[in-house]
């Protein structure tokens, strides 16, 4: 039983590990975000807010690709939860356990994702929207 405990311990290192990298990006997102807009603000120039979109979708991807992974070795912490002592080979490959996690693409439109970027999206068009009417004016 050792080998086994070991193994998912190792795998929910990982877990932990990604679920931290998910949580650091949206940290940095709000911050980036904050910065760019600030910076906007006090240059009274909102040619920088579309400068936002990029790191946007980079940071939304990123997560995205993060949480996918989280995922995956959830599936496989499960998968080596129901192997036999004898069966534990430490593998950490996630291949075998890829047809159980939904694509990146649909992690990236799930709730949790798209709850969060989702709407600081939406502001930004808002934002950006806003700033395109005042230049008509």
């Amino acid at each position: 039983m050792e080998k086994k405990l070991k193994h998912l311990e190792m795998i929910q290192n990982v877990i932990t590990r990604l679920a931290n990298n998910s949580f650091s990006l949206k940290g940095w997102t709000v911050i980036f975000i904050a910065a760019v807009l600030g910076f906007a603000i006090k240059e009274s120039d909102s040619n920088y807010i579309p400068l936002v979109l990029l790191p946007i979708f980079t940071f939304w991807g990123l997560d995205g690709y993060y949480l996918r992974q989280e995922k995956l070795f959830r599936a496989l912490y499960g998968k080596v939860r129901k192997l036999d002592e004898q069966d534990i080979t430490f593998e950490m490959d996630t291949s075998s356990v890829e047809d159980e996690v939904a694509s990146w693409v649909s992690v990236c439109i799930s709730r949790t994702i798209l709850g969060f970027y989702g709407p600081i999206f939406i502001v930004i068009l808002v934002l950006i929207f806003i700033s395109m009417i005042r230049i008509l004016k």
